[in-house]
This record gives C-alpha cells, sequence and structure tokens, in this order.
C-alpha cells in the first residue's frame, strides 16, 4: 500500500472484521444496527483503538454525550482534567480503573501513561472539557502518538461557547443581524495569537464574537471592540457556564469591565459580545415561512378546477 494510503488507512482506525488483524478489538459502546438507528454506519463497529479524546461538555455532566459517557465506563484508564472537568463527570469510571488528574502532569507524563497503558492492552479515557477541538491542547497529544503509532479517536462534546448562548437563552445567529460567528481569544504568555488574528481584525467582520480564554483582560477586549461595534454594543461574560455556580454579567462594551472587574474572575469565563445579544426586532428566517418550499415541504400542487 503508497504511503499516502496507508497513512489514510491507519487514521481511519478500524479492523475490517472483528477477526481481522490487529491489536485488539474495541467496541463502540454506543453501536446500535442500523435498521434501528436509520442510517447506515460509515465503518464497522470494530476498531483498534487505545486512547479516546473525549469532549466532557461546559462542566453539567449531564452535558457529557452518551457516547462519552459509555467509553469512560469502559476504560480501565482515565485521565481527566481536573481543573475544568468535574469530578462527577469521570465518577462512571469501572471500579479498579486508574483514575488521574492531568492538572499537574507534563505533556510527557501523560503521554507515558498513555504508552503504558497501550502496552498493557487498557484502553485510555482522555478526558477534556467542552469540545477537545477547541483549546484542547490535543493537537500536540495526537502528535505523540502518531509517532508512538498508538490509535486514537475524539468524540465531540458540548463547546462552552454553546452552553454560554444557552445560559443567556440567545440565538448568535439572528437573520438580518449576524450570520457569523468567530471563535477566538487574546495573546497570552503561553500562546501568542498568529500575524492577521489580532482582536481588531477580527472585528472589523461585525461578526458574533465568542471571545475564549480572555477574562484577565476584559478591560483591553472592550477597548479594543468599542470603536468598531461601539460602546453601546451588548456583551456578556458567563463564568462556570452550566456549573451550579454559573454566573452571568451583561451590559455594553461600555460597562461591562466595570461590571466585572470587582468579582475579580480569573478563569473558565466566556466574553460574548454582538447585537444579537440584545436584537428584539430582527428578520424571521425563510426555512419555515409558508411561502418558502424546499425538498421536505414541496410547493403543493394547486386542484384544478371541477368542470
Amino acid at each position: 500500500m503508497p504511503e499516502q494510503g496507508a497513512d489514510r488507512e491507519r487514521r481511519r482506525r478500524f479492523t475490517k472484521t472483528p477477526g481481522s488483524s490487529g491489536r485488539r478489538r474495541f467496541p463502540i459502546p454506543c453501536a446500535a444496527p442500523a435498521k434501528q438507528s436509520g442510517f447506515v454506519r460509515p465503518f464497522p463497529e470494530w476498531r483498534v483503538v487505545t486512547v479516546h479524546f473525549i469532549g466532557a461538555g461546559p462542566g453539567d455532566p449531564e452535558l457529557i454525550t452518551v457516547r462519552g459517557r459509555r467509553l469512560i465506563e469502559a476504560c480501565r484508564v482515565v485521565l481527566y482534567a481536573g481543573s475544568l472537568v468535574p469530578r462527577e463527570v469521570i465518577a462512571c469510571a469501572p471500579e479498579g480503573a486508574r483514575v488521574l488528574d492531568t492538572a499537574p502532569m507534563t505533556l510527557d507524563e501523560i503521554v507515558d501513561e498513555m504508552r503504558a497503558a497501550h502496552a498493557a492492552g487498557k484502553d485510555v479515557a482522555r478526558v477534556h472539557s467542552g469540545d477537545p477541538s477547541l483549546y484542547g491542547a490535543i493537537g500536540e497529544q495526537m502528535r505523540r502518538l502518531d509517532a508512538l503509532g498508538i490509535a486514537y479517536d475524539v468524540p465531540p462534546g458540548v463547546p462552552a461557547f454553546a452552553a454560554a448562548a444557552a445560559a443567556l437563552e440567545r440565538e448568535l445567529t439572528l437573520p438580518g443581524v449576524s450570520q457569523t460567528v468567530i471563535l477566538t481569544r487574546t495573546s497570552t504568555r503561553s500562546s501568542p495569537m498568529p500575524d492577521g488574528e489580532e482582536l481588531a481584525g477580527l472585528a472589523r467582520t461585525g461578526a458574533t464574537l465568542a471571545i475564549h480564554l480572555s477574562i484577565r483582560s476584559i478591560g483591553a477586549v472592550c477597548e479594543t471592540l468599542a470603536p468598531l461595534y461601539g460602546a453601546d454594543c451588548p456583551a456578556a461574560v458567563v463564568h462556570r457556564a452550566s456549573w451550579p455556580d454559573e454566573r452571568i454579567l451583561t451590559g455594553t462594551l461600555a460597562d461591562l469591565a466595570k461590571k466585572v472587574r470587582p468579582l475579580r474572575l480569573r478563569r473558565t469565563a466566556l466574553i460574548l459580545v454582538g447585537r444579537v445579544l440584545a436584537a428584539e426586532t430582527f428578520d424571521e428566517s425563510a426555512l419555515y415561512d409558508a411561502a418558502h418550499h424546499h425538498l421536505l415541504r414541496p410547493r403543493k400542487k394547486k386542484r384544478q378546477a371541477a368542470g
């Protein structure tokens, strides 16, 4: 098999049949017969996987996906980001499982745990907050696993910005107001922003902004955005979205920073900015308009006049 094809096949991470070669077979816990679920599975039920990068959701243990929970229940090694993932999320780990909080661990130590589990024939639930694809630092872990020849997959999770919008009871894409959401952050000592991704540049689009990992810079964020969005533009901070101690602060770019500062918030807070946060007048979507016809609601044929 050519190298490119071999790499693609490795990345698909499944064996063709339960009896085919491979380290071992891992059944997808939530797999259901295709005829019951109403769709054809794009892959067989058996895959060779050691590490599952699981999105735990924003905090509420009930917001982890069914698949994510079942994987945690099945894995004998559980590595979770304890600073962001509540203990209740991983409480369903099997009895006797090796459960480690990775908050105080280095990347090398985390990968060493994965390598040891792989060598012992144990599967790993690597549990990240929100959705692993957003600021989850899984890229560097996957790169290490690729080098070691250890297979993995990425069950998605509910992202923090979705939980924040739900807490505010707001739609982030209103017709005629905003149809674009930008997920971004500001520079920190550990992660500077790449050229061309500065907040002021992104703000020139006028899109709804979901600004992560930037609560300590709330003053600078508001000062940067006010000339572009207007000082009266609605803005909000949602702290620990979906957690029992969730806090919501709403205001405008002119006054939000003043409301936030006394609370001394330092982490696990999302900043949302955009006219959608307070819009009461907006166009209705054509999707459900009686005059709008589409594949699932075709135009009704007119009855022919009798006689």
